[in-house]
């Protein structure tokens, strides 16, 4: 349960066809039930955070060696998700930069600890799949990829469904 008020209900459906909920070229797409986090920006959030993980499991590898660094960059990688995803921001570094956040598709709240790493586990099944279960968004009409089905959860831009005030990196509640 989350001490943050619940987070505004979502603007009403386009009232044309072609307007997606955000000026041309904001990421900002829509899905019957809001605005969704369109695909590039999406893109951009997540090479943002690639670089990040990417840089830690680097040093690492000098550090410690090949094998152990992927062990301990796994963990380092679950981590990462389940603390910034799972947290009341919802908000990786990636997506803070990129004005997104995740919540859940059920009420618009934090994660958690469990939704966020069970999303991310999810996250590797979508990439496995020759990368279609992220592009699975580009038809979904909800623009969930499969890894947000499986976890109940919706990428959403963070002006339509802002975070709770100086919320970023603080720990998920549980």
């Amino acid at each position: 349960m989350s001490d943050y008020p619940p987070p505004p209900p979502p603007p009403p459906p386009p009232s044309q066809p072609g307007d997606y909920g955000g000026p041309p070229g904001s990421g900002s797409s829509s899905g019957p039930s809001g605005p969704r986090a369109g695909f590039w920006i999406r893109f951009g959030a997540a090479l943002i955070d690639s670089v990040v993980i990417g840089v830690v499991t680097g040093i690492l590898r000098i550090a410690v060696g090949q094998i152990l660094s992927s062990l301990i960059g796994l963990v380092i990688n679950f981590a990462y998700f389940g603390f910034f995803e799972g947290g009341p921001s919802g908000q990786t570094p990636g997506k803070k930069v990129c004005g997104i956040r995740v919540v859940r598709a059920a009420d618009g709240g934090a994660l958690g600890w469990s939704t966020a790493l069970f999303r991310h586990l999810c996250s590797y099944v979508s990439a496995i799949a020759c990368l279609v279960g992220y592009l699975w968004m580009l038809w979904d009409p909800e623009k969930q990829t499969w890894h947000d089905k499986w976890s109940g959860t919706l990428e959403v831009p963070e002006t339509a469904w802002p975070a709770p005030p100086d919320s970023f990196g603080k720990p998920p509640a549980s």
